[in-house]
Parts: structure tokens; sequence; C-alpha cells
């Protein structure tokens, strides 16, 4: 079986399975990560705006913009290394 976030000690007998097994961990610490810094910059844009100056909030909207693009990226990161796994429901 393959692991989600560390690349695992035995991987499934399919080709290239190394390959398949970085692009699904980088694919999930992409989402993770861009997940933590979308959250983060629309908690500081809506949330706690009268805490930060308007420059820290002009650049909280572009990395929600931004960082939301990397969600996305991270899960067709995720879906082609589950597809190279053989999985076919996502």
């Amino acid at each position: 079986m393959y692991s989600h976030f560390t690349i695992a000690r035995q991987l499934p007998d399919v080709e290239n399975a190394l390959g398949w097994q970085k692009c699904l961990v980088i694919g999930n610490y992409l989402m993770l990560m861009s997940f933590l810094i979308v959250a983060a910059s629309v908690t500081i844009t809506f949330f706690y705006d009268q805490h930060f100056t308007i420059a820290a909030q002009i650049s909280a909207h572009i990395a929600t913009i931004v960082f939301a693009a990397f969600v996305k990226i991270g899960y067709v990161l995720r879906c082609i290394a589950l597809h190279g796994f053989g999985n076919r429901n996502f």
C-alpha cells in the first residue's frame, strides 16, 4: 500500500511506483500547506481586519487567490498519482 505523506517502504507493483509516490506526497503536502495559508489569509482578511494594515489586508486578499490555485494544483497532482497507482475512483 502506498503512503499519503511519506515515501512508503514497500510500494505496489506498478511501473514507476516511486515517481507516483513522490507525486502523491508532493500533491498532498501542497494541498495541506496551501489550505492552511488560505485559511490564515481569509481569517486576516475578514475576521481580524481591524488588527492589520491595509497593505497586509491587500496581501492577504492576493494570497487567498494565489494559494487557492495551489490547492487545486496539489489536488491535480494527487489525482494523477492515484491514477498511476490504478485507482479509478476519486
